[in-house]
Order: C-alpha cells, then sequence, then structure tokens
C-alpha cells in the first residue's frame, strides 16, 4: 500500500482534527483551565489517550483481519461484528473521542468540554450516512446489527428495527 492508501485508511475523523486543533488555539489565546495540577490532568488524561489508541488500532485490526486482498477503510468487503464491533457500531469514532478527551484533560483544557461535543456532533451526520450506505450494501444484515449493537457506547440502539434517522 503507497502512501496514498495509507492517507486514505488514515481513520482521523475530521471533527476530531478540527475539535483537537480549535481547542489547541483557544487554549493559547484565551486560557480555560481544569481545576487541579498538573500532574493530575495528565494522570487523568494518558489513559484516555492510551484507551482510545487502543480501540483504534484494535477495531483497524479487526477490520484488516475480515478483509481479502487490498485493504480499504472506505469499502468494506464484509459486515464486520466481532471485536470492538460487538461493543459498538463506530469503535474507531469512540476511540477518536477518547484520544480527543485525553489530550483536552492532559492540558488541562477547559476547552475539550466544548470542542469535543461539537465535533461529536458535527460527525454524527457522516455517522448515519455511512450507516446508510451500510444499510443499502449488506440490508437485512446491517438492520439485525444495527438492532443488537448500540451505534456508539451502549445507548441508542434500534430496538424496533434500523431507523436512519436517529
Amino acid at each position: 500500500m503507497g502512501v496514498t492508501g495509507v492517507i486514505r485508511n488514515l481513520p482521523l475523523p475530521p471533527g476530531q482534527a478540527v475539535g483537537l486543533v480549535v481547542g489547541i488555539v483557544l487554549d493559547r489565546f484565551q486560557p480555560a483551565r481544569l481545576p487541579g495540577t498538573r500532574t493530575a490532568h495528565r494522570a487523568a488524561g494518558a489513559p484516555l489517550v492510551v484507551a482510545g489508541c487502543a480501540l483504534v488500532v484494535w477495531a483497524l485490526a479487526e477490520r484488516r483481519r475480515r478483509t481479502t486482498g487490498g485493504f480499504d477503510l472506505e469499502q468494506p468487503q464484509s459486515l464486520v461484528t466481532t471485536g470492538p464491533y460487538a461493543l459498538s457500531r463506530h469503535p474507531m469514532y469512540v476511540g477518536w473521542w477518547l484520544i480527543h478527551l485525553g489530550f483536552g484533560v492532559m492540558r488541562g483544557s477547559a476547552w475539550t468540554l466544548v470542542t469535543l461535543p461539537v465535533a461529536i456532533l458535527a460527525e454524527h451526520r457522516g455517522v448515519r450516512a455511512e450507516e446508510r450506505v451500510l444499510r443499502e450494501t449488506f440490508g437485512p444484515e446491517f438492520v439485525r446489527y444495527a438492532d443488537q449493537v448500540a451505534r456508539y457506547v451502549g445507548v441508542f440502539r434500534a430496538s424496533a428495527g434500523y431507523k436512519p434517522a436517529l
């Protein structure tokens, strides 16, 4: 896989990238500190970053394991429902949320309390579009999966069949 393939398969959601940069810029020009010491911030934030990275890597590895031939993150060959996908339909997004939160906490920046929810809301529309494509691609298999597994973290299941408007 060349550089283009690696970049195409980089699972960095634009909302999180923008949110992290905006948080750093806001903190630089208008600091808003979280309570606590720098040591406490780092001790609380580092495990969140590590957990988020681990979740993203696990999800990527599971997707790759379920792919034959060339790997293209945007063109799944099969519906992956194992590993972290048995816990969340979008574990890479959840992993990036943990990374975003962890970096903000490590920096001691209260701006993360604004940038993270805004980034999540901005990405939600794209997630819904991704799910429409998955439903078109995998049909009833995706509908059953969506009915059993939370979109993000254990809430907002489609309890009476898949509802794309959620």
